[in-house]
């Protein structure tokens, strides 16, 4: 079954390098066991990857034996979808530098996100290629 995009089309891969998804399988998709919910692709930030950190959850440091490899500034990642909203919400409200929430590949997140966050404020973080 073919999962479908925030603009209602296929769902693009978000990376294979590093390898993403809930089965680092590339994709941001849709898995019931996936309590964190990594549906959202996101292009990663020094200011996001330290304020994550900061936050309890350390995207920085590889740990081999959860299949994870560290990820630097540019990397795609399939987002936990609260981290991402929590990035946002902490911007406006500390007033963090922007590039604190980070842009979205709106090809390869997962329409479930629209629960969450309309289209209009995803459209607003929009990956610039």
């Amino acid at each position: 079954m073919s999962e479908t995009n925030v603009l209602g089309e296929p769902l693009e891969p978000c990376s294979t390098d590093p390898e993403t998804g809930f089965e680092r399988d590339g994709c941001c998709g849709e898995h019931p066991q996936d309590r964190g919910r990594h549906e959202l692709c996101a292009v990663m930030t020094d200011e996001f990857l330290q304020f994550s950190k900061r936050r309890g959850n350390d995207l920085l440091t590889p740990r081999p034996q959860l299949d994870f490899p560290g990820l630097e500034p540019g990397d795609r990642w399939c987002l936990c979808l609260g981290r991402w909203v929590e990035a946002l919400r902490a911007t406006r409200r500390e007033q963090l530098p922007e590039t604190t929430v980070p842009p979205v590949v709106l090809d390869a997140t997962n329409e479930a996100v629209l629960d969450t966050v309309e289209l209009a404020t995803l459209e607003a973080h929009a990956y610039d290629r």
